[in-house]
């Protein structure tokens, strides 16, 4: 495919797995791929096997040649690099012409909200708690499942694991859930295998059945919707959330917590006006203006 326009790609990397374009700023997106998972504190070399694999399925899709796609300015916001000494790495080790890397907060935001004002939560398999206001971001909670993400997709999979656990062992109430997840786990020996094993994105998978066991009124499935959204409201609060300010929940999970939400958090929902994939292309293109 001959360009006019400086080719773009544009990756967004969280834990269940990533999501890869390519396209033009004159042309928009013109094709598009998904990989593994691309958390870089999970696994680095995965991560970037995972992101030039689905690259490469997303240039094939557009009949790009691998030349193009080694001039191209690429943007990468990815979850866990929250330093710059990791941000530095990714970018000299990625195989494009020029190549600037976040983390997935940056492109969460500006995906949700573009340039305005406003609050987002973007939840996934982690959390993002973000404020964006006269172009500056600012941030709460987000640093990693082992002490942080509450609310996430992998914190309502692990806190249900830990329940299910007591369950089995008498030690709290047994719920249709609880039931549900221990046949599937093959009792006590399955939940514990299984924890020694799982990365975030393993007790991920688990919020669409929270989700849906919340929806009969599971009692174990409400406490931890309502504990996570207790959570939210927190973040929120510290980084100075009014009632009336602008609030847009993006992401598998984060809409799923309106409902839960005080009304107080709720009364200027709007939607999110894209999604991180779309910061990460726009940040893309901004790179691209610059480097010229």
């Amino acid at each position: 495919m001959t360009l006019s326009d400086p080719l773009l790609i544009a990756v967004d990397g969280g834990g269940t797995g990533c999501r890869v374009v390519i396209g033009t700023a004159t042309q928009g997106v013109l094709a598009d791929a998904k990989g593994g998972p691309a958390n870089i504190n999970t696994s680095f070399d995965g991560t970037l096997r995972n992101i030039t694999g689905a690259v490469a399925e997303a240039s094939e899709k557009a009949g790009i040649a691998q030349e193009q796609i080694a001039q191209a300015t690429a943007h990468v916001g990815l979850a866990g690099a929250d330093t710059s000494a990791v941000r530095d790495r990714v970018m000299a080790a990625l195989p494009y012409g020029r190549c600037t890397v976040t983390g997935d907060r940056e492109t969460s935001v500006v995906g949700v909200l573009g340039h305005g004002d406003g609050y987002v939560i973007a939840l996934g398999t982690g959390t993002i708690i973000a404020r964006q206001q006269d172009g500056k971001t600012s941030t709460v909670n987000g640093w990693g499942f082992d002490l942080s993400d509450h609310a996430s997709g992998a914190w309502l999979g692990h806190q249900m694991m830990v329940q299910v656990l007591l369950s089995e062992d008498g030690m709290a109430p047994v719920t249709p859930l609880c039931q549900q997840i221990s046949a599937q786990m093959r009792g006590l020996n399955g939940l514990v295998a299984f924890s020694q094993t799982a990365q975030p994105g393993d007790y991920a998978q688990f919020a669409r059945d929270i989700f849906a066991a919340a929806k009969a009124q599971d009692s174990l499935a409400l406490d931890l919707l309502r504990r996570g959204a207790s959570y939210l409201e927190k973040g929120l609060t510290a980084l100075g959330y009014e009632p009336g300010d602008v609030l847009s929940l993006s992401g598998g999970v984060g809409p799923h917590y309106q409902q839960y939400l005080s009304e107080q958090f709720t009364r200027n929902v709007q939607p999110a006006k894209g999604s991180a994939l779309d910061g990460a292309f726009a940040l893309a293109q901004h790179a691209a203006a610059v480097g010229r």
